[in-house]
């Protein structure tokens, strides 16, 4: 092995040096190997010898016919803990450093990591962070028994052949895996530390859940790239959609985790008689459907990440993104048995590659199917069971930069009525101006019951643009990035989106399908003004006032949550100061003198508890309403 090829930086090529035998990998496939044993093995336990502990499984592979299966014996590593990242360097942060929680400077535990793979078989490999020309050249070393954990990253941002490295490769970013040490030095909790050096982003994973290394480690360090270089990656999902008369609106939506990012590239779930159900009252069982005899086609485009690199941007006054992932970590907790989505069902129980599964129940030699669900205990699904699928493999999927129409926001609202009050005051969709669209990113309800992190209880923010978990740097920077895109492109539109309740009704995502299907239908043309109020709690927007999807009307009690006589106007109000609260609390987090004075007047609009027509005087936007 020529190690000049991959130019690692110092450690590194000690590390790899000095360990007792390195697997440079250039393909998924020697990585599928490397996870399952070997090539003729089919089930393999990754064990580690842990000090007064003694030998302990941190995870158990089985080689199944679509691919490969891991689960983990201990629930608490089946999602992803939502306070594992801190930062090992002295650079600007408002993240919790390392020797801030664990009262010692990282360089220390650096140091006993970098022994301790030198002791180990490693598996390494080069790939690019995000997109050529828009990323980083990066490289990953592991532990050879952690093979399934570097076939997950080589999954999600690809591998780089050894005989194909281009000659200038110089890796701007290494992650180190290293599993032992979340039982030596850290008392089990999943740990990741960003050590941000001048000439390159290092990620420490202590722990063997991807989650938060491999797929948000790396969004971190595409963060922190943007921001020293003013751009974005967003945390969204996005696609064109083409409507059965052939017309195009492109689509994003963003949100916190679990709040329907993967949702917009599925098609729309249908009872056995062809009707989407489109909710059902939690108190009185009554059942609402809507009859849509053909829905449009959706051609994916990003799953989780997008790039808003410079490059990509026009004069169009909309956003313009391509994705930041050659493939995508879906979440199918939802789909809890045979023929929820056929389409997605039928794409990873016959692929035409293998894929990796987590948290799925799969023996080995058998098939791995989506809605197999491993259980946390006896009678309880895990409720984030995932599945990461290579994007070229999905139909009509779309390679370029694209510019986006629609930018729609989710959160997961829980129940509401006039005795229990939430937040859940959210109807069907509402239009937001540009401005209060920018606040609702700066909060970013992580949202009732999230299934993908291990913390679900009570209202709590991922902050700016939904992906403050993943960042390494300070809110306000990210924050004055992120008013630059709303204040840029007066064309793109704005829509907020909740799931899982609408007042008194569950609904599921059933709101994002139908936001989707009228939305694309309709195209760019503005709203009337009989069509649309200014919503009774104004962060809301503006309330959709009648909304007809192919000939069907939808009751104005999905609408405007205030019309359900469970909630009526004083539960509403009730849940509105909910929602006023939590906004009045995030928000003061960015007053710092650093921020763009228009967020500033933004903000303050809100802390005067500004109406709708105030937000948009702040950012004006071009027809919205005619």
């Amino acid at each position: 092995m020529n190690w000049d090829n991959y130019h690692l930086p110092e450690e590194a090529a000690k590390v790899v040096a000095a360990s007792p035998g390195v697997t440079v990998a250039s393909t998924t496939t020697e990585l599928i190997n490397l996870a399952c044993g070997g090539l003729g093995s089919s089930h393999f336990e990754v064990s580690y010898d842990v000090p007064e502990q003694g030998d302990t499984v941190e995870a158990i592979v089985a080689r199944v016919r679509n691919g490969v299966s891991v689960n983990y014996p201990e629930p608490y590593m089946r999602r992803r803990d939502p306070d594992c990242l801190v930062i090992g360097d002295d650079g600007p942060t408002d993240k919790p450093r390392f020797r801030d929680r664990f009262g010692e400077d990282f360089d220390e535990v650096r140091k006993a990591t970098f022994d301790w793979l030198a002791t180990q078989p490693l598996a390494m490999f080069g790939y690019t962070a995000g997109q050529p020309g828009m990323g980083m050249d990066s490289v990953a070393i592991a532990p050879a028994n952690a093979g399934f954990f570097a076939l997950g990253l080589a999954m999600l941002q690809g591998i780089i052949p050894e005989s194909e490295l281009p000659e200038d490769f110089r890796p701007r970013s290494v992650i180190y895996i290293a599993p032992v040490f979340r039982h030596t030095h850290f008392s089990g909790k999943q740990v990741v530390v960003h050590n941000r050096l001048p000439d390159v982003h290092e990620v420490f994973s202590y722990n063997l859940y991807p989650g938060p290394s491999a797929k948000k480690g790396v969004y971190g360090m595409l963060l922190t790239q943007g921001e020293r270089e003013g751009w974005v990656t967003t945390h969204c999902s996005a696609a064109r959609i083409v409507t059965p008369y052939d017309n195009v609106t492109t689509m994003m939506h963003e949100a916190a985790s679990g709040g329907g990012k993967s949702e917009l590239l599925e098609h729309a779930h249908r009872d056995d008689d062809g009707r989407m159900l489109l909710g059902e009252n939690m108190l009185t069982g009554e059942r609402r459907h809507l009859e849509i005899p053909r829905t449009c086609n959706i051609h994916p485009v990003a799953d989780d990440m997008a790039i808003c690199h410079p490059t990509i941007q026009s004069n169009s006054g909309k956003l313009s993104l391509t994705d930041a992932e050659e493939a995508w970590f879906l979440r199918v907790n939802h789909i809890d048995h045979y023929g929820t989505d056929v389409h997605l069902e039928r794409l990873t129980a016959e692929p035409d590659e293998p894929l990796l599964f987590l948290n799925v129940y799969a023996v080995p030699g058998s098939r791995a199917l989506i809605w197999e669900h491993i259980e946390d205990a006896p009678g309880k699904p895990c409720p984030n069971p995932r599945v990461v699928v290579p994007r070229r493999i999905f139909p009509n999927i779309v390679n370029e930069p694209v510019q986006i129409d629609i930018r729609s926001f989710g959160v997961r609202t829980p129940p509401c009525t006039e005795d229990h009050p939430t937040y859940g005051i959210i109807g069907l969709f509402h239009l937001l101006p540009p401005a209060l669209a920018w606040l609702w990113r700066l909060v970013a309800p992580r949202g009732h019951a999230n299934p993908s992190i291990t913390d679900t209880q009570g209202m709590s923010s991922e902050g700016v643009g939904s992906y403050w978990p993943f960042a390494t740097g300070r809110r306000v920077d990210q924050a004055n990035l992120l008013l630059a895109q709303f204040r840029e492109n007066p064309n793109t539109r704005y829509v907020l989106c909740p799931n899982q309740y609408v007042g008194v009704w569950r609904v599921g995502f059933m709101p994002e399908w139908i936001m989707r299907e009228y939305l694309a239908r309709r195209g760019s043309a503005p709203f009337k003004y009989d069509q649309i109020r200014p919503a009774r709690c104004p962060v809301l927007g503006y309330a959709l006032h009648q909304l007809q999807v192919e000939g069907r009307f939808v009751s104005r009690w999905f609408l405007q949550v205030n019309t359900q006589p469970e909630v009526g106007n004083e539960g509403y109000d009730a849940g509105a100061q909910i929602l006023y609260g939590f906004f009045r609390e995030q928000l003061t987090l960015y007053l710092s003198e650093d921020l763009d004075p228009l967020g500033r007047d933004i903000i303050e609009c809100c802390l005067d508890d500004g109406s709708v027509r105030d937000y948009g005087s702040l950012i004006p936007q071009i027809d919205l309403v005619d």
